[in-house]
């Protein structure tokens, strides 16, 4: 069965390049997570650390200051409150991801529902 071709060569190309960059710095198990959690309100690191189950602080923290190098994320101290406070906010640059996120929530969800009508179909058959 010959399959259709979606990208050219040239675009097959391009487009592992600009994912590859993408996933060097989205990639891994926490970076789209935290992004999700800033999106929902979390700001401060025991916020977020409660939020994503399973996060070590010693992880956490390396996480967001890669986010922050990839200007995802600023990080503020509030150093006019005893003790001082800081808190984590996502960049206008982050909010570049929003659809992104919003297509793999989507797809990921297409997803397990497909496969949970895989396996009724399979065990019926």
């Amino acid at each position: 069965m010959k399959q259709k071709i979606v990208f050219s060569e040239v675009q097959c190309t391009k487009h592992i390049n600009a994912v590859e960059d993408a996933i060097y710095v989205l990639g891994g198990k926490w970076k789209l997570r935290i992004i999700i959690a800033l999106f929902s309100g979390q700001t401060r690191f025991n916020e977020l650390q409660r939020t994503i189950k399973g996060i070590s602080a010693r992880v956490l923290s390396n996480e967001l200051k890669q986010l922050e190098l990839n200007r995802l994320l600023k990080r503020v101290v509030k150093a006019d409150q005893t003790p001082v406070v800081v808190e984590y906010v996502y960049t206008d640059y982050a909010l570049t991801l929003k659809d992104v996120v919003n297509a793999l929530a989507d797809w990921g969800q297409k997803h397990k529902k497909k496969l949970r009508q895989t396996d009724k179909t399979d065990k019926t058959s």
